[in-house]
């Protein structure tokens, strides 16, 4: 059954029609739920160690170690925007394992306006999703899982309504690695902001890999995101080498190995968890296509990395992340995360 699985996960990205920012709607769907995640780069979708906020990014890491878990996220994004995600796991013995979760971002307040400019009033805009999770184990190496997303987005009186699911493939092996396949954000959406339009929802096709060193506190992680779309970066005319096509008359940008180095960069992230000691936790990531993309050359500071820390007090896990994304901001993620039982003992 697993070798079907997972050719079945090959051959998806052969039949889907790439998306990403700019050209699809929902976009909401594809920001870092929790604090862990963020400092890692911003996609961890090959960690099986009980944490049920990656399971946000990979349903196939839903096991029966999450029975009872809650976890709640807070982050502090831009311009006043605040978005959050909580969860809640449990174990259903031979059905398999299943969670929901309620991902939320808050636009805040805006002032509504005639073209003239007098005010007519303030509106709001805000997106949700709730989220059914399942997974289930074919062995102690192999696990699969999906997610069923319901979303719903208002912005004043225009609102949309949608549906996308996620499939996982992990295998785990704590003596090699951990690797997992991933698909999010197929779906449609049934209710666009205008009468007849219908945009497509942020597909974005994942492989990642992570190895916990044996003899050092120390966890590496690498991730691939957007394995659908070969082509990650865009065509700037005032910095690219561009030649005019003899046929069509567009400027195209010249192949080089650099520009072949540069798109295969933008498609990973990299980063490491250190354990210095027990239920503590220090952490690191690097996006590359956020620093390319979000770089000011003359000063380049610390856009694209990502850091963090984790620790445990009591019975509860606390986590927080922040992610450089220009030099001019960086987003704060907290997260708290407990499991229920151990209340009741």
């Amino acid at each position: 059954m697993k070798r079907y699985v997972l050719i079945l996960c090959l051959l998806i990205p052969f039949f889907v029609e790439a998306q990403i920012g700019g050209t699809s709607t929902y976009q909401f769907l594809s920001l870092t739920n929790s604090a862990r995640v963020s400092s890692l780069g911003g996609y961890t979708t090959s960690i099986k160690d009980g944490d049920l906020n990656l399971v946000y990014c990979n349903p196939a890491l839903l096991d029966e170690s999450m029975d009872n878990n809650i976890v709640l996220n807070y982050v502090n994004y831009f311009a006043g925007v605040n978005y959050g995600y909580a969860s809640y796991a449990k174990n259903a013995g031979n059905l398999g394992n299943f969670a929901a979760g309620v991902h939320y971002i808050n636009y805040g307040e805006f002032v509504e306006a005639d073209e003239t400019g007098q005010i007519l009033g303030s509106f709001n805009a805000a997106d949700y999703s709730i989220n059914l999770y399942w997974s289930k184990s074919f062995d102690s190496l192999w696990s699969v899982g999906a997610a069923f997303k319901t979303i719903l987005s208002e912005y004043e009186r225009y609102t949309s309504y949608g549906n996308a699911i996620d499939f996982g493939i992990t295998y785990n092996n704590p003596e090699l690695f951990t690797a997992s396949v991933t698909m999010r954000n197929l779906g449609y959406q049934f209710t666009g902001y205008s009468e007849g339009t219908h945009e497509p929802l942020p597909l974005d096709i994942q492989f990642g890999i992570s190895k916990k060193l044996k003899h050092a506190p120390l966890r590496i992680i690498a991730e691939v995101h957007n394995l659908q779309k070969p082509v990650l970066s865009y065509t700037n005319p005032e910095t690219d080498n561009l030649t005019t096509d003899p046929i069509t008359g567009e400027e195209v940008k010249e192949k080089s190995f650099p520009n072949i180095m540069d798109n295969v960069g933008r498609h990973m992230i990299v980063g490491a968890e250190i354990t210095p000691f027990d239920n503590f936790y220090l952490r690191l990531g690097y996006n590359y296509q956020r620093r390319a993309e979000m770089l000011i050359s003359t000063r380049k500071y610390l856009v694209g990395f990502s850091m963090g820390v984790g620790f445990r007090i009591y019975k509860f896990h606390l986590s927080y992340g922040r992610a450089q994304y220009h030099l001019a901001g960086a987003t704060n993620h907290f997260s708290i995360s407990a499991n229920l039982s151990e209340f009741y003992k």
